[in-house]
This record gives C-alpha cells, sequence and structure tokens, in this order.
C-alpha cells in the first residue's frame, strides 16, 4: 500500500480540567524526523509520544504541536518571587528617600513588576494526564496516516497507468528488436556498394556472417528480460502493506539502467525513441517515488 510523507491532521480531547489539543504535519524525509513541541511541565512525555508515532510512520519529517490546557488547582497556582519583590521594594525606599519624595509604595505598583508574581512551577502527575493526551495524539496520528493512505491512492494509480505504458512500450521494442538482422544486412549491402560502386561481388555469406556478429553484439533480450522482471517486482511493492520508498528508488534504478543499455545497444532510431520516452516515465515516477512512505 502506496502512502504519501505529506499530510496534516488535527485532533482535541476534553477531560476533567484538562483540555489537549495536537497539530501534525508530515514532510518528505529519507528517515523519520520527528519534531515536538509541547509545555515544559510535560516534557517528560516526549518519548512516549514520540513512540507513538514511531509505531505508526517509518519515513518522513514529523511536525507535532501538542497544546494543554490545565485548569487544576495545582496547574493554576502563582508565587512571589520575594528576593526580587524585596529588592525592588529596597530600590524604590532608597529613591524616596533620595528625592524625599512622600509617596506610599502601593502593592498594585510591586505587583504589576515583571517577574514578582509568577506561575508556580508544580511537579505535574504526568501519569494521571497521560491517557488523555495519549488519545488526543492517537487520533491525529490516525487521521494523518488515512490522509497519507489517501493520497498515497492517488499516487499508486499514476504508477500504475506509467507502468503500463512502460510495459507496452517494452513489448514494442522486443517485437522491433526481432528485425535487427535483416536491418543489419541490409545496412551492410548498403555501405558495401557505396565503398565498391558495383565493382566488385559481395558474397551474401560474408555478409550474413557480418551481420548476425554485429546483430548479437545489440541483443538486447536478456535487458528485456530483466525490465520486465523490475516492472513486476514494482508492481509487487506498490500493492504490498510495507513501507516501499526505498525499494520503489532501487527499483527504478535498475530500471533506468537496463533501458540505458537497451539505449546504447539498439543502433535503431525507432528503438531509440521509444527508450527515450520510457526514461521520461521513469523520471516522473521517481518524482514521485520521492514522496512515497
Amino acid at each position: 500500500m502506496i502512502k504519501s510523507m505529506t499530510a496534516f491532521s488535527r485532533a482535541e480531547k476534553i477531560g476533567e480540567n484538562l483540555a489537549v489539543s495536537t497539530e501534525m504535519r508530515s514532510y518528505n524525509s529519507k528517515y523519520l524526523d520527528i519534531a515536538l513541541r509541547i509545555p515544559r511541565s510535560y516534557l517528560s512525555l516526549e518519548d512516549r509520544i514520540k513512540g507513538l508515532i514511531s509505531e505508526k510512520l517509518s519515513r518522513g519529517r514529523i511536525d507535532i504541536r501538542v497544546v494543554i490546557k490545565d485548569d487544576t488547582e495545582d496547574a493554576c497556582a502563582f508565587e512571589v518571587n520575594e528576593t526580587k519583590a524585596t529588592a525592588y521594594h529596597n530600590a524604590l525606599v532608597r529613591l524616596k528617600e533620595l528625592f524625599n519624595i512622600d509617596t506610599e509604595i502601593s502593592l498594585h505598583f510591586l505587583a504589576g513588576i515583571g517577574g514578582v508574581i509568577r506561575p508556580a512551577e508544580t511537579e505535574r502527575n504526568t501519569d494521571i494526564c497521560w491517557p488523555l493526551i495519549r488519545d488526543c495524539v492517537s487520533e491525529a496520528l490516525e487521521n494523518l496516516d488515512a490522509m497519507r493512505e489517501k493520497e498515497g491512492n492517488f499516487i499508486a494509480q499514476d504508477f500504475i497507468n506509467r507502468l503500463d505504458y512502460t510495459e507496452a512500450c517494452t513489448d514494442q521494442i522486443e517485437a522491433e528488436s526481432g528485425s535487427i538482422l535483416s536491418h543489419y544486412q541490409e545496412r551492410l549491402k548498403e555501405r558495401i556498394a557505396a565503398l565498391t560502386k558495383g565493382i566488385a561481388e559481395i558474397d551474401p555469406g560474408r555478409i550474413a556472417q557480418e551481420a548476425a556478429f554485429l546483430a548479437d553484439k545489440s541483443d538486447i533480450s536478456e535487458e528485456v528480460v530483466r525490465a520486465r522482471s523490475h516492472i513486476i517486482q514494482f508492481r509487487s511493492v506498490v500493492n504490498s502493506d510495507e513501507p516501499s520508498g526505498r525499494k520503489l528508488n532501487f527499483l527504478l534504478q535498475e530500471m533506468n539502467r537496463e533501458f540505458n543499455t537497451m539505449g546504447s545497444k539498439a543502433g535503431n532510431a525507432d528503438l531509440s525513441h521509444i527508450i527515450v520516452n520510457i526514461k521520461s516515465e521513469i523520471e516522473k515516477i521517481r518524482e514521485q517515488v520521492q514522496n512515497v512512505e
């Protein structure tokens, strides 16, 4: 089953005094690369979240953002930075004395100083909130995988169409390659006739021997067999349930090598033209394979 590496998903879960939302985006990558953003108080859950993703996905750059709104009493607690408040108060008192200012230092003023009152850094019980976070991440992951699969179906159909064309062209190459011997015989006759201008008598046996030698050097039957084998394997991998991007890329390299060899051996303009068209299709498939998990 082909899966694309580009997708987006979002999920939300609401529990008692806790709300979790998750956004996931995936992009092309040779390897599984997970970038997670989560509130500092929940960083201890990072490995668990990445574990959920690695169980489901094998390739791609995964950007995941987890937002947690915790309305429990501990999460809403604040604390006073007494050291900073005392130092600031003492500085204000000194200013009053220095400039002989008779003004009260209000609580409102002190409380407005940045960092004097701050959220209390309490230890979160992540085991209690983990089930809700896990369910939210899992739902987003399922949605992401479904989108990757849907996009992958379109890519797989494009592969099949191009493989059908490539296979039809391979049949045509095989059919036309059968006339290579007679093609070389005619070429030899024409060249000899042009060189001797009809003065020398042409030995048909000798021409047949030389033509057979050239035809043997230009034989592409092995390359055709291997190319067919690669096409069959490519179809099999496309229909398999395992991640297939790396295998498909390897098979395309092998297919390209076989058709390159055919092109160098053929010595026939018509066959060369067909092979150029095939290589164009292989390149289009290769571009799509870069987006396959």
